[in-house]
């Protein structure tokens, strides 16, 4: 990997800790219906029930991972989730014979997974903030590698014991933080300290904002939180409208999975195009989100304008495009626009926008019962125009604005 190489070793281990956690992390997510409808001889509507409470249980991390940065610290907070998050792993095959503990431990991996998340971002942010987003892209890319390695791997795995998939999961998240606790011990990160976004790698106190005052910043994350909400809605298009399209057409599964198959072969081979997209046209983090909404939209034109399996294509590729647009542009801006309360605002912002993914599944499974693809397929169109549109409010919103405590 020549792209790897061309980073310091400091990031070179980083990035390789990240793809091999997001490898393993990616074994379990494609399994949990099938293991729950062929597994576990639970009906379709119970697998989704368990989606839904390991999403609620998501959105409920990423808020109290954010505003539990300054308070744990680093290094408690990153390496206790990830530990905890194996732990109910690691219970899954002794549960699954309960159904209601079964749950149980699916909310908690919910739980303890998403706190990590704005806590890692924040530390990207704050450790490597002349790079925050170059850095941001890149551990998006290397992350994407390993979940294509990861998908690759699960039906094998799942052939063989679904349990041994949940198992393999659990070890990943224990080692990713065995790697996080020698890490962070290297570079003197202290639990009751914070990295200083003005000097990155040296700790300081923390600032004690009250809650009540950061979400009092509105302009900071609430249009952008929304807009990510009807950009995640509209993208529930591909599970809950082309997927069931593709079957009921005829066509093998396969042909759904392929359209994912090329999603990550993309992700990798399309940066040069990003790149240029970003140096032309969105140089900055604002830019790039609504420019993400826009490619979505297209995408979402197209399959409604064709709704066959080459139009599925050109929208996959699209969709591709706006999601590498979005994932690494709104952390780079909360880091960059919020500085110490970064974990606060990653958490809040994440969290708003998973609500979409949360309610998406069901609005779409709603309109496709009633008009299969078409009704589905206005409702991402009308989702992306939101998500456009407040995407734009938010840009508006920015000019000026540079958070900082109260003095």
């Amino acid at each position: 990997m020549r792209w790897l190489k061309s980073y310091p070793k400091e990031i070179q281990v980083f990035l390789l800790a990240s793809l091999l956690n997001a490898a393993g992390g990616s074994l379990m997510w494609p399994l949990v219906t099938l293991f729950v409808y062929q597994e576990l001889g639970r009906p379709m509507q119970d697998a989704g029930l368990v989606v839904l409470l390991q999403s609620l249980g998501g959105i409920i991390g990423q808020l109290l991972g954010g505003s539990l940065y300054h308070r744990l610290g680093v290094r408690k907070l990153i390496v206790g989730s990830l530990l905890f998050n194996g732990l109910f792993l690691f219970t899954l095959p002794f549960v699954s014979t309960h159904w209601y503990w079964f749950m149980g431990a699916m909310v908690m991996i919910g739980l303890f997974n998403s706190m990590s998340m704005p806590a890692i971002q924040a530390f990207i942010g704050f450790r490597f903030a002349d790079r925050r987003g170059e850095l941001f892209n890149i551990v998006y890319v290397a992350n994407n590698i390993g979940v294509a390695l990861g998908t690759a791997l699960c039906g094998v795995l799942a052939d063989i014991s679904y349990y041994l998939s949940f198992v393999i999961n659990g070890l990943s998240c224990v080692l990713f933080a065995g790697f996080f606790f020698v890490y962070l011990s290297k570079i003197g990160t202290g639990d009751s300290q914070h990295i200083d976004d003005n000097n990155p790698g040296r700790p300081k106190a923390g600032r004690g904002e009250s809650t009540g005052w950061l979400l009092g910043q509105v302009r900071i994350y609430l249009f952008m939180g929304v807009a990510t909400l009807f950009l995640w809605l509209g993208n529930s298009i591909w599970n809950t409208g082309v997927s069931p399209f593709i079957v009921s057409s005829g066509l093998l599964i396969s042909y759904y999975s392929l359209l994912w198959t090329m999603n990550g072969i993309l992700i990798f081979a399309g940066q040069p195009f990003i790149h240029l997209i970003r140096r032309w046209f969105a140089s900055t983090a604002q830019a790039q989100m609504t420019a993400s909404a826009v490619f979505y939209l297209l995408g979402y034109i197209v399959i409604l304008g064709f709704h066959n399996y080459p139009a599925f294509i050109v929208a996959m590729i699209l969709t591709t495009f706006g999601e590498m647009l979005i994932s690494p542009a709104i952390p780079s801006f909360v880091s960059e626009r919020t500085g110490a309360y970064a974990p606060f605002y990653l958490g809040v912002a994440g969290g708003i926008g998973a609500v979409g993914r949360v309610i998406g599944p069901y609005v779409m499974g709603i309109f496709y019962d009633q008009g299969g693809l078409i009704p589905v397929t206005w409702v991402a169109v009308i989702a992306a125009v939101l998500s456009l549109a407040f995407y734009l409010v938010h840009s508006v919103a920015q000019r000026g604005v540079m958070l900082k405590p109260r003095q």
